[in-house]
């Protein structure tokens, strides 16, 4: 019986890092620029190293669950469960809507799209999906990081989600000591009213 939660994971997860090569290609056919493939800043050079082999070992681990039936990459027992099936069934359909809302924000960014911090000025956007949260490809990303980790339950899994996690967040607080130094109280207002990765219920005082 095939698993469609596990091949719908592997789709979505495989489709969104096609979709960072398409926007790498794209943005420096149309701009001629860098746009971070080699981070600028030796912190993010720093990351990169582990981002890298984290990001392939993410892409490997479904894979790996649909055709290992061993430990550490065969799923465990627990997920035949009916309970728990209808959690992975969830956590594939939410992958799916996070791949979307990833697509809209690249869209979005358009030519201003890149992968590190560049020292050159880039446009602050704070419309569609950025007009509630700072930074809604990171949110989702990571949606669709946890979404893996409960399709495929498995220690190897859980582990790079939580590195994974912790690079998102350390990128994100990297990126606003950026924005804030490049557009100042422009986007320190853009700040008090939005969320880092979830919509703010209100702006702050």
């Amino acid at each position: 019986m095939t698993d469609v939660p596990l091949v719908v994971l592997i789709a979505t997860s495989w489709t969104f890092w096609l979709g960072v090569a398409i926007m790498v290609l794209r943005t420096r056919r149309r701009t001629h620029k860098r746009v971070g493939l080699v981070p600028e800043h030796r912190i993010e050079r720093i990351m990169w190293l582990v981002w890298v082999p984290s990001a392939a070992v993410w892409m490997f681990l479904p894979y790996a669950a649909l055709t290992r039936a061993t430990a550490p990459f065969a799923l465990p027992e627990f997920v035949n469960a009916a309970p728990y099936q209808i959690v992975r069934w969830i956590a594939a359909a939410s992958a799916v809507a996070a791949l979307i809302a990833i697509i809209r924000s690249w869209l979005r960014m358009g030519d201003d799209w890149r992968m590190d911090v560049g020292s050159s000025k880039s446009a602050l956007i704070t419309d569609g999906l950025f007009r509630f949260i700072r930074h809604p490809i990171y949110s989702f990303s990571m949606l669709l990081v946890v979404c893996s980790a409960l399709v495929v339950p498995t220690a190897p899994m859980i582990g790079i989600a939580v590195i994974l996690l912790t690079l998102w967040n350390l990128k994100a607080r990297i990126e606003e000591q950026h924005l804030s130094a490049v557009h100042g109280e422009t986007y320190r207002r853009y700040v008090s009213r939005t969320g880092r990765f979830f919509p703010r219920l209100r702006a702050r005082e």
